[in-house]
């Protein structure tokens, strides 16, 4: 069941903004108080939502995504920003050389808000991150732990009873690929989660990365329920039980959303 942000866009931006205003932006606030004159890069931005409450708190943001539809559709919410020399808005692969030759050692936060979770070789882009970092920057992940009841995204089918299910997505490949066949999911959607079952990621191996590619982590937050479900089922956000979130791989399972805030351990 494709839910109504799912299809109109001006909907999904004004819900990214209300959420990244509400939750991302004071959690990244704890480590950097002052956020005018901020340099701030969204690897994944979309619309540009979560960017827009930095905007109005004066930061300097630079938005980049790989599908140039969603870095237009951006800019027509954005243009006064745009203007203003307050942004830029790139289509463009982060490890391009001309890219890190314009932006290297650039930005003080690095978001990456509901996008980790579908890049591949997440420990190549978490390395080259640093690359991008200023001695003082830090970077910001915001996901669904793979082994939440839809962390497989599967809220996105057609099918409403298949979107409700919780776990599917934890079935074996060929087992998933022909349920959701038989339930009638055009390819373009089996496509779409037969990737997130590729790139998915859980809490530990996220964290045995980080400790890998000697980041520190400064700030963890773990929701019961996840902030941006206000708008997509109508409840409220839930910080995860502080017990729960102690368990390694159950929490996986109950918890539907993590925020951090890393920086490199060692000086770049």
């Amino acid at each position: 069941m494709a839910l109504e942000h799912h299809l109109d866009a001006t909907l999904r931006h004004k819900q990214q903004v209300d959420n990244s205003r509400d939750y991302v932006l004071p959690f990244i606030q704890q480590e950097f108080p002052q956020l005018e004159g901020l340099r701030v890069m969204e690897v994944g931005c979309g619309e540009g939502g979560v960017l827009t409450p930095f905007l109005e708190k004066g930061c300097n943001c630079v938005g980049v995504d790989l599908a140039p539809d969603r870095i237009e559709l951006a800019k027509t919410f954005l243009q006064k920003y745009l203007d203003g020399g307050q942004l830029k808005l790139i289509a463009k692969n982060i490890y391009d050389l001309d890219f890190l030759g314009e932006f290297r050692h650039s930005f003080d936060v690095i978001i990456l808000k509901d996008a980790i979770e579908h890049i591949p070789d997440q420990e190549k882009i978490i390395g080259h991150l640093k690359q991008l970092l200023t001695p003082r920057g830090q970077v910001y992940f915001g996901f669904p732990p793979w082994y939440m009841p839809h962390g497989g995204h599967q809220q996105i089918c057609a099918n409403k009873f298949l979107s409700m299910v919780p776990y599917i997505h934890l079935l074996p490949r060929p087992l998933y690929k022909g349920l959701l066949r038989a339930f009638g999911e055009g390819d373009d959607v089996v496509v779409d989660l037969m990737d997130v079952k590729s790139t998915g990621i859980s809490i530990e191996r996220f964290e045995r990365i980080l400790k890998r590619q000697q980041y520190k982590i400064t700030q963890r937050r773990f929701y019961l329920i996840n902030p941006i479900y206000k708008y997509k089922f109508g409840v409220s956000a839930r910080v995860q039980w502080k017990p729960i979130a102690a368990i390694p791989f159950f929490r996986n399972f109950v918890t539907t959303c993590v925020y951090y805030m890393v920086k490199p351990a060692v000086s770049h």
